[in-house]
This record gives C-alpha cells, sequence and structure tokens, in this order.
C-alpha cells in the first residue's frame, strides 16, 4: 500500500477491524519511511452486473453513480453520510443478489426510488422528478398527490 503522505511503498499494520457488518475490514497502517499512520479499507470485489441503458448502451455497475444521486436527491435534508451510503451499500446488495449478469437501468433507478421514498418523501419527489423526466407540472402533482394520499393512510 503506497503511503497517502510520502509515497513510500513499505508499512506495516496496526489494527485490523470488520466494519459494515463483517463485509470491510479497516486496517490503520504505518508507514515505515516517514512514520504517519492512515486507513484503508479492503471489501471483497463482488460481481455485479453489467448495466443495459435505455439507448442499448451497456456499462459496468457503479456503485457511486447510485451513491452521487442519493447524495443530490438528500441534500439539504436531515439525512446523514452514513445513512447515504447504508442505503447505496442495500442497493447494491440487492442488485448483486439478483444475480443476472445483466440488468436494466430502470431496475436500479426504481430500488433507488424505493429506498428513498422510505427514508425521506423529499429526496424521493427532487430524485423522481429527475429519473422519471416529468414533462409538465402536472406529472409532478400526481406524484405529489399520490405521496399525500400514502401518508393520510392508516
Amino acid at each position: 500500500m503506497k503511503c497517502p503522505f510520502c509515497d513510500e511503498l513499505e508499512d506495516k499494520v496496526v489494527d485490523s477491524r470488520m466494519a459494515k457488518e463483517g463485509e470491510v475490514i479497516r486496517r490503520r497502517r504505518e508507514c515505515l519511511g516517514c512514520k504517519r499512520r492512515y486507513t484503508t479499507y479492503e471489501r471483497v470485489e463482488e460481481i455485479l452486473p453489467v448495466v443495459v441503458k435505455k439507448d442499448g448502451r451497456r456499462e459496468s455497475f457503479d456503485r457511486n453513480k447510485i451513491l452521487v444521486g442519493l447524495k443530490k436527491a438528500c441534500e439539504k435534508r436531515p439525512i446523514s453520510i452514513s445513512t447515504i451510503e447504508a442505503v447505496t451499500d442495500r442497493i447494491e446488495k440487492h442488485i448483486q443478489e439478483m444475480g443476472e449478469t445483466e440488468i436494466e437501468s430502470r431496475i436500479v433507478g426504481e430500488e433507488v426510488m424505493r429506498e428513498l421514498h422510505q427514508l425521506d418523501q423529499v429526496a424521493y419527489v427532487r430524485f423522481a422528478s429527475v429519473y422519471r423526466e416529468f414533462k409538465d407540472i402536472d406529472q409532478f402533482l400526481d406524484e405529489l398527490k399520490t405521496l399525500a394520499q400514502e401518508r393520510s393512510e392508516p
């Protein structure tokens, strides 16, 4: 592991712990060159499906795209980064558990919307307005009416 401070390649592991329910190993390392400490995280590289876009293009599943979309939707909302990362983890895990080699981008988007619907309705509407490409205010209002109905039902 290359030291982020001095670029030395030699280090020693000072401490190792499991994180995120055993799916990640957190390691504290000490550089043998400059003696500074830094943290690394290791996770099993999982085989995730190829995402088939609306126009037919195929691209590798990118967890970071989901994370960025969630952060934008949750901007200025009382939602912590750790919660957003946990939602991203759940979405990634669910997609992986499907066991498909290819998955439509629509399925990924619907998964994000399902999670946001449970997490925060303002973030959900923000994401839905972009994802569903509302053409006019009527489509937007229909989505809001549906949310309001769900809230008023016991």
